[in-house]
């Protein structure tokens, strides 16, 4: 056993440097900051030249537990925050209440959201315009389309998306894989509210080079033919030159009025204009939708398999859950879809997944990169390096969260959590716009595969893992035990 051990661990070794390598031998910036380490720096060692503590991390997500870098860090160093050194950059990471605050607040004036360059080379943005512009005029666009006002009128379709779904790929199986199930869904989901896409054949077309472009994006960045990374950047250019072919469609059928501008976030996009009274780029538009699809995927895929797991576990949490949304269901008639007002009474449900998403946050943290010199508890963070917040510093930390590993979906009722100790959406101006989204296509979810069935775990001890994302290591297979609506 010892063998495979270490040469899996030089493997890996390997492969991290190799990214650290191609990460800095792309970058043009040369980082003088990291030459000097003055005594008024925060407390920590970056680690290993180049690798830093990649290599740490890493293993603390494969393992099941990444927020032990963490906690282990804020033992040794400090509490408020320490340094470290993560994807070959040397990232200060704040953390606690008072850290989350201080990076959410201070976006675009002291900090930048950062991911690494490789990242772009998949998914790059316009070419004539910069990765945080591009953020920027997301962010104004997205809330006209992501608002609950918006999203209320697309609830019926929210709701037979889900039905479609569960009947496709549910109904008379004794058994089911819930994280790749879910992935289709959500895909689906989003391929019908963006695009307007129906047909489902058209979906698994677009649904295959999606994973292969998703995959790409977490992948070592070494662009040669068979690689993950390779396949990515061929799916990525595939799917965009689909997404052309949609957008030209659309503008030829809003022009002969067949459709209406508030149809779906295409048809919105097509006839939003700038600041400067022009509309957008066929290109553009394409990279965008592209990424309102990522954004929209993985992570509440997650969040739906770490549900069914807890349900699973949880009988007693399972009943009150389907004793909801069975009242709901009884105020409804004969094939009526779910309303606005029946996800307003999925209050239960809601904390629910609120509970998950403290214990399982989808999104680890994030990093951003200081755009200027800042002084920070006493400490210094010089211009251009990366800091980093991490839902693990209080997401279980018994000073803001009581028996912090005992499941209790009541923590959320009242007035909740305090300020910025709850964060499985960030916080501040980079709030994740699509929550609402999420809470929807989610509750949704619920409403129905409860109503449907009860079932059981096939693997009771199966692990989590971090990859990039918190996730069930073998996909959280269940058996489905159908009942009667």
């Amino acid at each position: 056993m010892l063998i495979p051990y270490l040469f899996l661990m030089y493997s890996l070794i390997l492969l991290i440097t190799g990214l650290c390598f191609i990460y800095l031998f792309s970058s043009s910036k040369i980082k003088s900051s990291n030459s000097i380490e003055p005594s008024n720096y925060p407390p920590g060692k970056t680690g290993w030249p180049i690798i830093g503590e990649t290599i740490q991390y890493v293993n603390a997500g494969r393992k099941g537990v990444p927020e032990n870098f963490i906690r282990e860090r804020m033992t040794k160093y400090s509490k408020d925050n320490f340094k470290t050194s993560l994807l070959c950059e040397t990232t200060a990471v704040l953390c606690g209440p008072a850290g989350n605050k201080f990076l959410f607040t201070n976006e675009n004036k002291l900090v930048l959201a950062w991911w690494p360059r490789t990242i772009e080379k998949i998914f790059p943005p316009p070419s004539n315009i910069s990765g945080q512009d591009e953020a920027k005029k997301m962010r104004r666009i997205l809330p006209q389309f992501l608002s609950p006002e918006t999203l209320r009128r697309h609830i019926p379709v929210i709701d037979r998306v889900v039905m479609q779904y569960l009947e496709r790929d549910w109904d008379n199986k004794k058994q089911v894989t819930v994280y790749p199930l879910a992935k289709s869904y959500t895909f689906g989901l989003g391929c019908h509210l963006f695009l307007s896409i129906e047909d489902l054949s058209r979906i698994e077309e677009l649904g295959e080079p999606f994973q292969y472009l998703v995959a790409g994006i977490f992948s070592l960045p070494i662009d040669l033919p068979g690689t993950a990374f390779n396949r990515g950047i061929k799916a990525s250019k595939f799917i965009r030159n689909e997404l052309l072919l949609i957008i030209r469609q659309r503008k030829i059928v809003l022009a002969e009025k067949k459709a209406l501008p508030t149809q779906d976030i295409l048809s919105h996009m097509l006839s939003t204009v700038d600041d400067d009274g022009n509309f957008m780029d066929e290109l553009d538009i394409a990279n965008r939708i592209l990424g309102l699809l990522i954004g929209g995927f993985d992570a509440t895929s997650a969040t739906i398999s770490f549900i069914m797991k807890y349900l699973a576990e949880l009988p007693h949490v399972y009943d009150e859950v389907w004793k909801e949304q069975m009242e709901i269901a009884s105020s409804k008639g004969p094939g009526e879809s779910l309303s606005w007002n029946d996800m307003q009474k999925m209050k239960y449900s809601w904390n629910v997944v609120c509970e998950i998403l403290r214990l399982e946050p989808p999104l680890q943290g994030a990093f951003r990169e200081a755009i200027a010199d800042i002084n920070y508890g006493g400490f210094s963070v010089p211009k251009g390096w990366k800091l980093y917040w991490s839902a693990h510093s209080t997401h279980k930390d018994p000073n803001y969260f009581k028996e912090p590993e005992k499941f209790d979906p009541m923590r959320f009722e009242g007035k909740g959590p305090a300020p910025y100790t709850y964060v499985p959406f960030g916080g501040g101006p980079r709030m994740c716009p699509g929550k609402e989204y999420a809470k929807l296509s989610i509750l949704a979810f619920m409403y129905h595969v409860v109503r449907r069935y009860k079932w059981e775990k096939v693997l009771p001890d199966e692990k989590v893992v971090v990859n990039p994302i918190r996730m069930p290591a073998k996909g959280s297979p269940i058996r489905l035990q159908p009942l009667v609506i």
